[in-house]
């Protein structure tokens, strides 16, 4: 099949995708789709829960293995929707729906360039490709819980929308639960031991607290209090303001050395992590895929947001068509010509790497 053809169908099967409700834990009927794909082009594949993999016809165990993966789950849509967020509709070359960006159009990308070069001898990696489920909501059946039933992996390229630029970092999350305490009492009586006046000091040292070690990619690690919880009646002092604590992690430090310094330094009463799975991610600039691409004329950067690389611990890349500012956007696209774009950079990229 021509290049060209597979661009085609790669569209095609991303048309039906947006028109097919795929919300996270909810991708049953986009995973038979994508089933559909590898029977109709004759690749075996294999389905675990709503995750579809496959490996390339001559995969030998003795050669690494590269991972291409992306996500056909999504978010629900937000309320500013003018257009049906469940249609396919091309206008002035953008195709608008549910997912197109994020991340439909890198996933057909990814699916038409390992189909491309499954039945190809003597590539000097082996590939293995996973249409993975539950990225958006990080569900406990979506890439993580691939990783013990794929081959072994070396290393990765992720699907996300990034102008075919090259991501070489990625911060990871971790989110903390935190208390401040006090004396509960009537509001009439005297108390010296407010929680809520306690928290103004405590809000201003997350505030000014500054992790010391930056990243070159990534810059520097961002603390931010998202969220405070507290009283229950104007007339009752609280014992304890409950604040949520958003920290994105550069490749500086791992999410347990965040976790540490936070509970042994913060002026909370208490600090829990709620995970700390979600690590920052990155890759050499002297890996191959990297030099490939700058050779292409691609760009590199640090990523702040987050994606199924933050599962993986071994090197990988973000590469994909798309713009993530029109992520989780109303009436979100995606171009046509950053499909086409997409599959062409993706296939060159691997012939200079793997072939």
């Amino acid at each position: 099949m021509t290049l060209q053809n597979l661009t085609e169908n790669a569209i095609s099967l991303l048309k039906n995708l947006i028109e097919t409700q795929s919300f996270s834990t909810e991708e049953e009927n986009t995973a038979t789709l994508i089933e559909g794909w590898f029977i109709k082009n004759e690749i075996p594949f294999k389905r675990t829960k709503n995750n579809i993999w496959a490996t390339n016809k001559y995969f030998d165990d003795s050669k690494p293995t590269l991972l291409l993966n992306s996500h056909h789950d999504t978010v629900h849509p937000n309320s500013a929707y003018t257009n049906d967020p469940l249609k396919a509709i091309v206008e002035d070359g953008k195709l608008y729906g549910l997912g197109s960006n994020d991340a439909g159009g890198c996933l057909v990308s990814l699916i038409a360039t390992f189909t491309n070069f499954y039945a190809q001898e003597n590539l000097k990696y082996n590939l293995v490709i996973v249409a993975s489920a539950e990225e958006e909501n990080s569900g406990p059946n979506g890439l993580n819980s691939m990783l013990k039933i794929i081959p072994h992996i070396d290393v990765a390229i992720v699907g996300e929308p990034t102008l075919m630029n090259l991501a070489v970092a990625e911060k990871g999350l971790v989110v903390f639960d935190a208390v401040v305490e006090g004396t509960p009492s009537h509001a009439a009586h005297p108390n010296n031991n407010n929680a809520i006046y306690n928290t103004i000091e405590v809000l201003q040292w997350f505030k000014d607290f500054k992790f010391e070690k930056p990243s070159v990619a990534l810059g520097d690690v961002k603390m931010t209090v998202t969220q405070i919880s507290a009283g229950s009646q104007h007339n009752v002092v609280p014992a304890h303001v409950d604040l949520v604590v958003d920290v994105r992690v550069n490749d500086a430090y791992s999410n347990k050395e965040i976790a540490a310094i936070l509970q042994e330094k913060s002026p909370c009463t208490t600090i829990t992590p709620r995970s700390l799975r979600l690590n920052s991610s990155s890759i050499s600039t002297n890996h191959d895929l990297v030099k490939a691409g700058i050779a292409m004329g691609r760009e590199t950067y640090g990523s702040p947001t987050l994606s199924d690389q933050s599962v993986l611990t071994c090197q990988s890349l973000k590469l994909g068509p798309g713009d993530s500012t029109r992520s989780h956007s109303a009436n979100e696209f995606i171009y046509l010509a950053e499909i086409e774009e997409g599959i062409e950079i993706y296939v060159e990229l691997l012939k200079r790497v793997i072939v």
